[in-house]
């Protein structure tokens, strides 16, 4: 693995329209409200994460990334800026960009000057927070047509058909991954490979085990963002169901896994607290002091465990590259031909 730099000419470039924009996912819908309060009653009540990422809560998600504690982010980055010429010169120019989970779309947005994308296509769970960078985005690159995609892609992921069909490149960043289970994650990998085609590529950055130690600093930090960050999920649940959540009877808890291999984030109740909402007819819950909402899952693999995931789902591992601690490994993998 090589650090070479290709020489590309620019090419010049009329400005693009305005970003175009589907919106598959719809946050009021009666599903939405039926998965939450499914999860709610549950014996072990449980959120999913996507509900982490509101308009608020991505902007917390963007604080934690600066956190010296968060290695995540700043160790992914580095290999990045290391390998970006190396990393572009495997892809090639001209590809579409699908950017699974853009955020502020600041990463993808990285890997616009060596890769060229013919098309980049935003896709992320938090609409209103995705028109906005998006929209800025554009303003730096107008000549990239742009495309955003409100969906919720954990669970199927169904491309427009204004998608470019030709060297389908998904960029998954962040081990974001890692908020599946090994099956679930097999299953949403399987599914890409799919619509990838045989042109097709996945660049993904995935989080590798490492020190208890570490992992719980880095999801349990002293400035308590990453706990506003996961309380903020019940400010979206009282918004969604008109629930009536204190955040104040609820603490944040991380706890590693070893079994598993994950991170456990959970909102432990501070007292016995009831909690009703509308939505749906109505209904409540009882929470006892001490009694759990489990949040999220942050799964960390070993790098053989991570390239069998990959290899064994749609596609064969092509380039891999590393932090000089190997905390962190980035998969540039190919789509396999059914």
């Amino acid at each position: 693995m090589n650090a070479a730099t290709p020489t590309f000419q620019p090419l010049p470039r009329a400005a693009s329209p305005l970003p175009l924009f589907v919106q598959q996912y719809q946050g009021s819908s009666e599903l939405i409200c039926a998965e939450l309060i499914k999860g709610l009653q549950a014996p072990e009540a449980l959120l999913s994460p996507k509900f982490l990422y509101d308009r608020l809560g991505s902007k917390l998600f963007e604080a934690i990334t600066e956190l010296p504690e968060y290695y995540l982010t700043r160790t992914e980055n580095w290999i990045f800026r290391t390998y970006l010429q190396d990393i572009a010169k495997h892809i090639g120019s001209g590809c579409t960009l699908i950017d699974l989970g853009a955020g502020n779309c600041e990463k993808a947005a990285h890997l616009f000057e060596c890769l060229r994308p013919k098309q980049y296509v935003a896709i992320d769970i938090s609409v209103e927070y995705l028109r906005t960078t998006l929209a800025r985005l554009h303003h730096q690159w107008p000549t990239i047509p742009m495309l955003g995609f409100g969906a919720d892609f954990s669970s199927k992921l169904e491309l427009a058909s204004t998608v470019f069909s030709s060297k389908r490149v998904f960029f998954y960043p962040g081990s974001s991954i890692g908020n599946f289970s090994v099956e679930q994650a097999g299953l949403m990998l399987q599914q890409l490979a799919a619509q990838a085609g045989k042109d097709g590529w996945l660049l993904i950055g995935m989080d590798l085990l490492k020190s208890r130690a570490a992992l719980q600093a880095a999801y349990d930090d002293p400035l308590q963002v990453t706990a506003a960050f996961n309380r903020n999920i019940l400010l979206n649940v009282n918004r969604l169901l008109g629930a009536d959540f204190v955040l104040s009877h609820f603490k944040h808890l991380a706890v590693f896994n070893r079994q598993f291999s994950r991170v456990e984030m959970y909102l432990q109740a501070l007292q016995e607290t009831r909690v009703r909402w509308g939505a749906l007819g109505g209904g409540a819950r009882c929470f006892r002091q001490g009694e759990c909402i489990h949040t999220e899952n942050s799964y960390k693999y070993s790098f053989k465990g991570a390239e069998e995931l990959l290899n064994n789902n749609g596609f064969c591992v092509s380039r891999y590259w590393f932090d000089p601690h190997k905390l962190f490994c980035v998969f540039l993998a190919k789509a396999r031909e059914n």
